[in-house]
Formats: structure tokens, sequence, C-alpha cells
């Protein structure tokens, strides 16, 4: 690795505007090139984030620097990780020490950082949409602006790119959208557009094809000749089978292309001839993931795509030690599952190994669909497995369900299909910042009719439950965990119908009900409270969606319940589990803590629970005070301090729960 993208000779040190890059030479900028590279892997090697990518996109982000001029000229990444060269270049070298952490850059555009970033898209397929409507505005306004789509890592297998690509062809707006074509997502990119994309990397010429069948035919008598004829006039249909310029050309794109995107040269004139043509023009780029960066380049499952925390510059491998992850439980039940049910079929939308579909690819191939960035698809194609005899089992990030919701409710919830879905990194996830975080999930597909969802909290609990799941025939299922290790398992003491019991006491105070990963702080809260002489009886549903019957006669024993989750309050298990009770005519108050309907900043897990009051100091401290309210009734409401702790306890309750809690962020 070279030392010099530090030094103070360094030409990175001297870039800190876009501006800066145009009076460089071609070797200037060839030094400049390597200089980011090692920059890139010095910093995500110490805080982890998107290594693959950005390494596969130097050369380009600096082209389009060159070429365009930020941010009178918009630049839009999509998918947002591949952005870190453009932050870079855009005066953000000094935050990449605090990359993904507190106080430091997020790990995707951020218009509060700067004035660089229009859109905060950390989700795929979104890009081509805000290009669109960006350049009409442009276009209506009279403003003399370009507008650039940079597509790459997979984000044209999804379908809202072909919808943008449709509308933007006929409104005929100057508008540069750069195809980088890595052929990879998480994992190789695949599906027929990716295929056709590849063709050009992979395939011969079609011209030395036709010389081949020409000397082929040419020694078969009769017919060689004047079949040959007819494929030489198929000459042209051929040349648009093996070249995707006809592809978009088809829908009115101009298409240039393809061009190394490894190139400076090649990439800066392509981009000024497709910012000069004054409509849509598509630049395909052909790169290579992971880049110079040779521990990338060797990694076959995702090029060092994300690290997920420290690792070694020199060889790529973490450097944490290896612990048990939620995903590899979930990926070696559900390969057990299959070797016992041949109707078990894997689906995810690619991401196969962060979901730990890949196992079961690697077993049964035949078995497991990776459908590309394509969440709806996947839904409704599960449901048509499902009509066909099979049980689908679909694995995504809890965040990129929300896509999916139209096909959960009415392609697989309103059939009463047996799909199951299982969620990972539901909750508050951390580095990745508020699009990423799985907070919304209990709420929003809470309302679908049929759906039962489960939140296991250990390692043993999501191996049943995920096989309680896969049992169900008669409707959808939903099983969520977290990101990260696996605490350690926590035995129930008891069952009450379907319900574990984890701790009781003689007195019967509070029903603590502590959803998934949350379980372990819920045993925690108790002793705590036991520590002050409440008894506290904490409990597990289990399965959140439906309210398990069995909940409501242990709330009717108590003298408050309330309710801890990993996802918003809002419409979440709280809300729920306060309808069950006002349902059943139960009028224990109930007070629920979770997840504020808000966006909450990057930041570690911890962290983060911690700003919103969700730690068993806080939680406990709230409780006691809320029993105590039960005690005195003469004490005053809570009040919210300027720094956002609370004194007090939480408003009176309303039809059997609190109106608000008063707590600090995690229970406004």
């Amino acid at each position: 690795m070279s030392a010099s993208a530090d030094g103070p000779t360094s030409l990175l040190g001297s870039i800190r505007d876009p501006q800066d890059l145009r009076g460089l030479t071609e070797e200037q900028l060839t030094v400049l090139a390597a200089e980011i590279r090692d920059f890139l892997v010095d910093k995500v090697s110490r805080t982890g984030g998107h290594l693959g990518p950005n390494l596969g996109v130097v050369e380009l982000t600096l082209a389009l620097h060159r070429v365009f001029e930020s941010p009178k000229d918009r630049i839009l990444f999509d998918t947002g990780h591949q952005a870190y060269v453009h932050k870079i270049v855009t005066g953000r070298q000094d935050g990449f020490d605090l990359l993904r952490q507190r106080g430091g850059l997020s790990g995707y555009p951020s218009r509060a950082e700067s004035e660089h970033d229009l859109i905060e898209n950390s989700h795929a397929s979104t890009a081509l949409s805000y290009a669109d409507g960006v350049a009409k505005a442009y276009a209506l306004r009279g403003e003399k602006r370009h507008v650039v789509a940079v597509v790459g890592d997979g984000a044209l297998t999804g379908g809202m790119c072909w919808e943008a690509l449709n509308n933007i062809a006929t409104s005929r707006n100057p508008l540069v959208i750069v195809v980088n074509d890595n052929g990879r997502s998480y994992a190789p990119t695949i599906g027929g557009l990716a295929d056709h994309l590849s063709t050009l990397r992979l395939s011969p010429g079609y011209e030395k094809v036709l010389d081949l069948i020409k000397d082929a035919l040419g020694h078969t008598p009769v017919v060689g000749g004047p079949l040959y004829e007819v494929l030489h006039g198929l000459k042209k249909g051929l040349k648009d089978a093996v070249a995707p310029q006809a592809m978009f050309e088809d829908l009115g794109i101009k298409y240039v292309g393809p061009v190394d995107g490894h190139d400076l040269a090649a990439m800066e004139s392509a981009l000024r001839r497709a910012r000069a043509y004054g409509g849509p023009v598509i630049v395909h780029a052909v790169t290579r993931k992971g880049y110079g960066f040779r521990p990338a380049e060797e990694d076959e499952a995702d090029c060092l795509h994300g690290p997920g925390g420290a690792f070694d510059p020199e060889t790529g491998k973490l450097l944490a030690p290896a612990s048990v992850k939620w995903t590899h439980v979930f990926a070696e039940e559900l390969v057990a599952i299959a070797d016992e049910r041949p109707d078990v079929v894997g689906i995810t939308a690619a991401m196969a190994e962060p979901t730990g579909i890949a196992k079961l690819m690697r077993k049964y191939p035949e078995r497991a669909y990776d459908v590309g960035i394509a969440e709806q698809h996947a839904i409704t194609s599960a449901a048509g497995l499902a009509i066909g005899g099979l049980h689908p089992v679909v694995a995504v990030y809890a965040t990129f369900l929300n896509r999916a919701f139209d096909q959960v409710l009415l392609d697989v919830a309103m059939h009463k299909l047996p799909v199951t879905i299982v969620l990972d990194r539901a909750g508050v996830t951390g580095p990745d910042g508020p699009s990423h975080y799985g907070i919304w999930d209990m709420s929003v597909f809470g309302t679908v009719p049929g759906l039962r969802i489960a939140a296991p909290r250990d390692a043993a609990t999501l191996r049943v439950e995920l096989r309680e799941a896969v049992a169900i025939e008669d409707g959808p299922t939903i099983v969520r965990f977290p990101t990260g290790s696996v605490a350690a398992d926590l035995p129930a003491i008891d069952r009450v119908g379907g319900v574990d019991v984890l701790a009781r006491a003689e007195r019967r105070d509070v029903l603590l009900v502590a959803v998934g990963s949350f379980a372990h702080l819920g045993v925690e809260v108790a002793a705590r409270l036991a520590e002050q002489g409440y008894g506290v009886t904490v409990v597990d549903p289990r399965w959140v969606r439906p309210v398990p019957v069995d909940l409501v006669g242990l709330a009717r024993e108590h003298r408050l319940v309330v309710t801890l989750e990993d996802g918003v309050r809002t419409g979440g298990v709280g809300d729920a589990v306060a309808k069950a009770l006002r349902d059943a005519d139960v009028w224990v108050p109930l007070r629920d803590l979770g997840i504020p309907q808000d966006w909450h900043p990057h930041g570690t897990r911890a962290q983060i629970l911690a700003d919103l009051g969700l730690t068993a100091q806080d939680i406990s401290r709230q409780v006691t005070e809320w029993v105590s309210r039960l005690e005195d009734p003469t004490q005053p409401p809570a009040r919210t301090t300027a720094n956002g702790r609370t004194t007090g306890n939480g408003r009176t309750a309303v039809n059997g729960r609190a109106a608000a809690n008063g707590g600090r962020g995690g229970r406004h």
C-alpha cells in the first residue's frame, strides 16, 4: 500500500472541491486514482463500510466531476453505497475517520453533509425516477443544468428503473445515464438484462461467429451456400442480439459504449459526447468491483462488498473473532428443513450471501432463486410457487420488504398462501443509517389480515419458530430477527399457551412483554425492579401478530402492562396489545416502549438505543415511576426536560393504554 495518500505532498490532500480536478494532467490523475484507492482501503479497514463498489468507480467518478459541474449539474448515485469517491472529491475526506460512526460521514449520499448530494438514495433502482423528475423540473424552469444518474451494482434489475427509462425516453430532456456494469449487485448480478450486458464482455464477436458458420456450411453440399446467405441476411439481427444498444435505442435513448470504466480518458470522452447530445443518453461503462485491491478482486462471493467491521488492509480478513450470527443460524436451519421437506424453496433479492439463502443454493441449486433487486417480483413469484404446491421462504432485509407491501397484502395474504418471509436486520441496525433500519415491519405488516409474525429471542427460538412458520399452510408468516451476533440462549421457565414466561415474581405488579431480541433486556429490567421491591413477570409472546389470547389473560392478573419492542411504536406491538386488551374488556393500564416514528441518525446500535432510553437503567427508572404513580395518584404527571429526560410518570391511560408515556426519545 502506498503511504502517499496521507502525506503532505499527496495529490489527494490538495483535492477539496471538484474544480481542483480540472487542471490535473493524465499522469497526475493516474496517481490520484491510486491514492484514492489506498485512502479507501485504509479508512474502510478501520470502520467497515462498502469497499468493493467504491474501488470499482474511482476513474468513473473522477471523469464525472471533470466533465460535469457539481453541484450546478446534479449527479445521483444508484445505489448510493458507491458514492465514497464522490464524497472524497467534494471535500469530505476528513470525515472518513468516522465513516458510518456517530458524528461521522453517512455511508450513503447525505443532503445534510453536502450540497453535492441531492438524494439520500440507499435503496436501489430509484435514481432514474428522481433524475426524470429533476430534469423535467429544470426544463420547465428554463434552467440549463445537466442531470446525471449513475446506475450500478445491479440496480437495473429493479423494475422501477425500467418504468423510469420508459418515461425518460419520451420526455427527451438532457439526461445522462451512466450504467456502471460490474456484473454484480452484492453477488454476481443475475437475470436477463445482466446476461444481455455481460454478452459484450464475454462472447466472441458476431463476425467471428459468422466466419465459423460459413466454414462449416461451405463443406455442406447443396444447402450449405443458400443457408449461409440466409444467415448473412440476418447479420443485423445477430448483431442486435449481441449488443445492448438496440435494447436501449428501441426505447428512444441514445447509447454510447461499452467504455472501459477504468480508462479515465475514455470515460471522459464518452461523457463529453453524452453531455453535448442534448437528450437522454446511456453511457455503458464496464468496471470491476474491488478493482485495484487484490483481496477484493479475489473475493468471489461479493468482492468485499461491505466488510462488516475492521479488517486487515493487507489480506481483507476481518479482525474481530468469529461469532455466531443470526443469519448463520437461519441458513443452517433452512437447509435442515429443506433436507426433510422437498417442497421448501428459497428466494432472495440480490442478497443470497447476506441473507443466508446462499447456503441453500449451494446444496440445492435448483431449489433457490435470486431474482435480483426486485422485492415486489420476489413476493409475487413466491405466491406463484405456493400456488404450484411449494412452500417458499423469502429472505430479505427488513427495510426492503417495505417495497413489497402491496404484494404481501393482495398477492399473498388475500389468497391465504403459505409463504414464509424471513426478515434479516430487523430493528435498529446502526451504522447503515435510517434508510436501513428495519423498524417498520411489525407496524406496517401488522395490518395485513391473516399474516402471522414471529420474533425469536435467541438461536434456539429462531430454529423452532422458523419450523413453526413453514408448517403453517393456510396463510403467510414472517420471522424477524436483528443483525449481528446472537445472544446466549434464554430458556423459558414456563409456557402459558403459546407465550414463554422468562421471569416471574410472587408479586404481580408489572407484566413486561419483551419482543424478540429485547427479551434479555426485559429480564435485566425485572431484576432491577425486584431490587426496588416490585414484582415483574417477563414474557416473550413469540408470535406477536396476532396477539396471543393467553397474553390477555396474563395482563388481567397484573397492575400494569409494559411492552418493549425493537420497532416503531405507532401501530406496533404495543398498539396491538392495547387493542386486544380493550376488545377483551381488560382495563389494566398499558405503557409501550419502542422506537419513535422518526429518522434516527447512524451510530452503533447500542448508542442509538441509549439515546432513545431503551437501556435497562432507563427502562427500570421509567417503569418504577409508572408503578409508583399507580400507588400514589397525587404525583404530578411526567414532564420532559430540556435534555430529553423525564420526571414523573406518563400521561393518564386512555381506554386501557397510555395516550403518551412521556419518556425520552424512545417513548415520545
